[in-house]
Formats: C-alpha cells, structure tokens, sequence
C-alpha cells in the first residue's frame, strides 16, 4: 500500500506531505508513514528545518471516525507519541495549513512549532459533538497556546475559529497567500534567518480563564448530563492551567478513554456515520448531472416562505417570492429584513450583508414572475385542493426543466405532482420552521421524480446548510407519520387522567427540549387540528370521533397554543403554565367517548406508551420502503424533532431498549386498552428482528 506520507527535501529544509484524499484523515497508516518521515528527518544532519504539509483541499480535517469503532479498541498513543516526537525536534517544524484544520489535525498542528496558513483556513477542536474530548492534547495545548478562557470556548463548543481570530489570539502565527508548500518553505526561510529558539506550546505558560468563567461552564455543563463530555472537557482545561503539562495529560488520557465507549458519544458517533449515509440514494448513480439553480421562486411570503427564501438569498441565489397582495407581501418582506437585522444585531452579520441580502429578494404578485426560475417552491398552508389549484399554474407557467417542489408536511405529493402535469419535475421540499434555521430537510420522491430532480435538490440541500433526508410518499410521510401517533398517545393519556405537565415532563427527564403538549403549543394547536381534519375527511386516518379529539376541541375553543395565549397551557409571553380548563375539557372528552379516566398514570407508562408506538410506526415506515435506512429516521427526529441527539434517535434508542422488550410492552398495552384500530399491532418487521438482531444491522 502506498503511503499517505512521503519525505523529500529542497536544499536545506525537509518536507513531510501529506496526500490521503478526500480530507487527509488520520489513520493506522498515516501515523506509521509520519513516524517513518520523522526517521528520515531526524537522521538527516544537512536539514535545518522540516516543513508539513497536506495536498488536495484541506488540511488534515481530523481522525477517521471509522477507527474509534474499531472492535479490538481504539487508542490515541501511538499518535500522540508520534506528536510528542514532533515537537521535541530541536530544529524548527512548520506547519503550513490551508482549509480545514480540524481534530486531530489541530491537535497535529498544535505539535508543530510554528504555524503558517492560507486566509482560507478555518479551525476548531470539535470532538465533543462526538461524544468526546480531544484525546492528543488538544485540552492541553491550546491553553497554553490561546489562553484558557479561549480554549475552554473552542473545546466545550466544537465551534471552529477563521484565521484572524486564530491569527490574533497566536494559534496562527503568520498569514499568507499561495500553495501549501510554498507558504511553507518561505516560513521556514524566515525563521532560520530570526535564528529564534524553538517555541513548543508544552513548556508555554496558560494565560488563565477567570473563576468565574470556569464555574460558570461547569455550571453549564452540570446541566446537560447526557452530554459528559462538556464536564469531562472543563476538568482537562482547568487541568491545563493548574498542573504541570504531563500531568494534564494523563487526565486528558483518562477523560478520553472514560467517554469513547460511552453511550452517548456511539450515539452522536451514529449520527454522524447517519449523516453521511443520507446522501446515498440507491439506484441514483453518483454522477447524475445535476440542473442548474440560477434563480429560485418561492410562493407565499408567510413566516414558512420568508424563512425558505432566505436560505437562498444567504447563497447569493436571487429569489423571488409571489403573494396574493401586496399587503401580505410587504408584511413577509418585512419579517425577513427584522430576521436579518436581529443577526446583525447580534454581530452575525454586517449592515452591508444585510442590505445584499434583501438586495436578492424580489416581491411580485403575479406568476409570470417565476417564468425564469430553475426551482419553484409552493410554501401556502396545508389544504390540498389549493396546493393542486397552485401546482397547475406552476406546470404552466415555469420554463421547461425548471424544477417544481412542494413544502406540505402531510400532502400525498403523487397527487400534486399529477396536478403540474409535468410530474417527472416534481419534489417535495418539506422545510422545518422556522425555516432559515432548522437544520432538517425531507426531501419527498415522489412516484414519478426524475433521478436529476432528487439528485439536484439533495446537492442544493447541502449547500444552503440542511441536512437532507429522503422519504417516499405516505400520509405525513417519516417525521409527522410517527409524530401522528406520539401525538395521538399523548391526547388519549389526557383524556385518561394525566395533566399535560405530567406528558411532557416524561420525555423532557429523557433529554427532549419541550415534550408533545408545549411542542403543539409552539407549533399551532389550530395548525395540528387542520391537520387532523384535513386527513380525517380524506380517509387517512381512523374514523373514530375519539381520535385526536382534544386537539380538536382545543381548536374549536380558539386555543391555538403560545399565540393566543392558551392551548394545552396557559401563556403568559411564552411561560406555560398548568390550566385547570383543560382537565376540565379532557374529563368531558373521556365522558362522551367511554374512555376510563384514572387517578394517576406512572410516568414509566406514559414514556412508553409515547415512544414505543412511535418507534413501531418507524419499523413499518422501513418495511414499506418509505425510508431507506434506519439512521435516516433517527436523523430526522434528532435534527427536526428536538429528539435527544445522545439517544441516537428513536431506532438507535429501539435497539438499546431492546426490540424484544418493545413488542412485550406492545402486547401488553393492546391487552389493557384494546387494539381496534390496530394502534398497537407490532410491525411486521419488528416480529422479524425479535430475538437479538439489532435494526443498527438491518440493511432492508
């Protein structure tokens, strides 16, 4: 096998480069092939400096995630002995860093003695969205380097610094234009002739984080258990600034080796490898030519449209956004503008990147203004007659290849794609609001979509910032299918005698941000309840009168949640408080419709009863070829649901559970409460995996 790393030399300087496509990851080898170019340095007396640095786009973006799963255990030693040996040369060893310079590579970085890099450079430490730490003496180094207060940001954030940031507070030393080794080469000249002393960051003092700064973060960090890697990340850097640097690292060691097989850190690490997966679409080969996006149209100017469009405006893709009246139009205008205007408020933006921004959005109010766009997206609330009404003036109105995506949540896309009649052309784009700011996009395929159209959407995906995930087409299709089910559970456990704060109290204990009552609350109660309606009339739901009920009577009662200051709670600002009525409405509910009411439900039972169907429905979505893959639905949840991300998402958490014990408690409660509607009937799939086969090996 060739070597990721090879050694030559230009006159009196040595030159360790690192080629190991696509982002120079470390790796078995890598270490092997620096620890051999360091033989060859170290052996050669005519040098009188080394230079390091990566060919291709990046600099080394960190370590393979794949070798932390590594059965026979994973260690960071023979890599950071290799690193100690680097710094250790008495001659000077320069990095010259160019894209990103990540993890490991940080950490490889940091080793070095003098750094160098391209204005393009960006850095960062960002194990913890991992589940760990840096585990080469990065809490270490960096301190040393940057200043605690500095590094302790970094490392508790996994946030990554541009290059005058890093320039200014000396993790860069020098900045400089043009190709890595030559940036390189130039640093290495102009430090031999200063005739300066090697600088190693190990024998640095720490500048240190005030106390407060320090108790504050463990404060912080006291208050997300699920993620021990933010406590374990503060005790390495108050190690840095209160001990001698060996003995920092062996409590680096320590906290590493304690949080790589811990439950978290695997299921952020799933996530991770999910992520990836996402972007495979099988039967679309990876060099499906892509159709060109110059100009997007957006119709509804609503909060969900403004949000999309500035997804696009925020890539310098000119938009246009189509309303009914200009009245509505101005009003969205002028919420994307407050929306930008409140980040520069923030010092995310500056004044001119908001005027540019708003410089890229157009208003209209007649069709004909989308004539020219490549993409048009139909954002108006979720009533499928209107949807058809508008897909059949896009099928006519935009220009031939010119892509047409519908933002329905619930919607049989099939159907509105028949309405264009052109429905090779057509996607669903289900974007989650607020739409500028979730991460999360279902990309609906439909029947009929054209191998091009998903494949463009999907590259267009990434490059506005979401992360994509495909779903095939079925009522609510992977994420609001299985909330109609959370959701319905969470209703009939009202009506059954439990309080909305006991509901939700249940899966906030787990980690979720907000449980199912104060989700719907934010989201809408009359926005649920049309919902609901809209699918009952059309047969995609049971038709029984019980049957999300609640949300229904809230509805009609003009309890819509947060913004009329009552819905499952009462409001005042956005503070929920506990609201006898609702009890009141439930017990009414209960009576009209024969349901037992009871004097206190465990919150073991309403977490099950909650999950467990929600992660049945999961399984039956997989069966059905409505996702390709499990990681793809915990990748929804977790990124647009609030679903704990060190849970791994509702089918990382089946297996953890245990599917055995899942269709036990199914069972059970079809026993207890009845299965008429088949509400609790297993899926198929689940009797299939019963017996010690874990969905994380289900390869459909």
């Amino acid at each position: 096998m060739t070597s990721p790393i090879t050694f030559t030399q230009e006159g009196r300087i040595g030159l360790i480069l690192i080629d190991n496509p696509p982002v120079n990851a470390i790796s078995g080898p890598f270490i092997t092939g620096l620890a051999k170019a360091l033989d060859r340095f170290e052996a050669a007396d005519d040098l009188d400096a080394v230079v390091l640095y990566c060919a291709g786009r990046t600099f080394v973006a960190g370590a393979d995630i794949a070798s932390f799963e590594d059965p026979s255990g994973f260690s960071a030693k023979p890599f950071n002995t290799v690193l100690a040996r680097l710094e250790a040369q008495s001659r000077p060893v320069i990095a010259a860093l160019h894209g990103t310079v990540l993890g490991g590579g940080l950490e490889l970085a940091m080793a070095c003695h003098h750094r160098v890099a391209r204005p393009d450079t960006r850095l960062g430490l960002p194990e913890v969205k991992l589940g760990i730490i840096p585990g080469s003496l990065g809490t270490q180094r960096l301190p040393r380097l940057v200043g605690a207060e500095l590094a302790l940001d970094l490392v508790t954030t996994g946030r990554k610094i541009g290059l005058q940031q890093a320039l200014q507070a000396g993790l860069v030393d020098k900045v400089a234009e043009g190709e890595p080794r030559d940036i390189g080469l130039a640093a290495a000249e102009a430090l031999l002739a200063t005739d300066a002393p090697v600088r190693r960051a190990s024998e640095l003092d720490v500048s240190p984080a005030p106390a407060d700064v320090l108790a504050k973060a463990e404060a912080e960090a006291a208050k997300k258990p699920g993620w021990p890697q933010l406590a374990a990340a503060v005790r390495c850097v108050r190690a840095a600034q209160e001990l001698p640097f060996a003995e920092g690292e062996a409590v680096e060691a320590t906290e590493f080796a304690r949080l790589l097989p811990s439950p978290s850190s695997k299921a952020l690490r799933h996530l991770f490898f999910a992520e990836r997966e996402a972007a495979k679409i099988p039967g679309l080969p990876r060099d499906t030519k892509l159709r060109p996006i110059r100009k997007v149209g957006i119709i509804g100017a609503g909060t969900m449209g403004g949000g999309i469009a500035m997804n696009f405006a925020n890539i310098g893709i000119p938009t246009v956004i189509v309303e009914v009246s200009d009245a509505a139009l101005q009003c969205g205008l002028g919420l994307v503008r407050k929306n930008y205007e409140a980040s520069a408020a923030k010092g995310r933006l500056t004044a001119q990147q908001v005027g540019a921004r708003m410089n890229l959005l157009q208003g209209a109010l007649d069709y004909g203004a989308l004539a020219d766009c490549d993409l048009v997206i139909e954002a108006v609330f979720e009533n499928l007659a209107l949807k058809q009404e508008i897909c059949a003036k896009l099928g006519a109105i935009t220009k031939p290849g010119a892509i047409i995506a519908t933002n329905t949540s619930t919607l049989d896309v099939d159907a509105l794609a028949q309405a264009t009649g052109r429905p090779a052309d057509v996607v669903g784009m289900h974007f989650f609001s607020p739409a500028n700011v979730m991460r999360l996009l279902e990309v609906v395929r439909g029947t009929a979509t054209a191998p091009d159209v998903l494949a463009t959407v999907m590259k267009l995906a990434t490059a506005i910032g979401k992360v994509p995930v495909v779903s095939g087409v079925c009522y609510g299709f992977i994420g609001n299918r299985m909330a109609e089910v959370y959701m319905r559970e969470a209703e009939f456990l009202i009506m059954e005698g439990a309080e909305p704060t006991d509901v939700d109290a249940a899966v906030e204990s787990l980690g979720f941000a907000m449980g199912p009552c104060r989700m719907l609350d934010m989201a809408g109660v009359d926005v649920g309840a049309k919902t609901v309606i809209e699918h009952g009339r059309a047969g995609g739901l049971p038709d029984d009168p019980s049957y999300r009920a609640l949300v229904q009577k809230l509805f009609a009662m003009g309890r819509h949640g947060q913004k009329t200051g009552a819905g499952y709670y009462r409001y005042e600002g956005r503070a929920p408080s506990s609201d006898p009525q609702v009890k009141a409405i439930a017990e009414q509910l209960a009576d009209r419709h024969g349901i037992v009411r009871r004097q206190s439900i465990g919150r073991e039972e309403i977490t099950e009863r909650l999950l467990y169907p929600l992660i049945n429905e999961g399984l039956k979505i997989l069966e059905e070829g409505i996702a390709y893959r499990p990681g793809d639905i915990d990748l929804i949840w977790v990124a647009g649901y609030g679903f704990p991300d060190f849970l791994g998402g509702p089918m990382w958490m089946a297996d953890n559970i245990g599917l055995d014990v899942i269709a036990q408690r199914l069972a059970h409660y079809a026993g207890q409460r009845g299965d008429a509607y088949g509400y609790w009937r297993p899926a198929a799939l689940l009797g299939q995996l019963c017996g010690g086969m874990r969905l994380a090996h289900w390869k459909g």
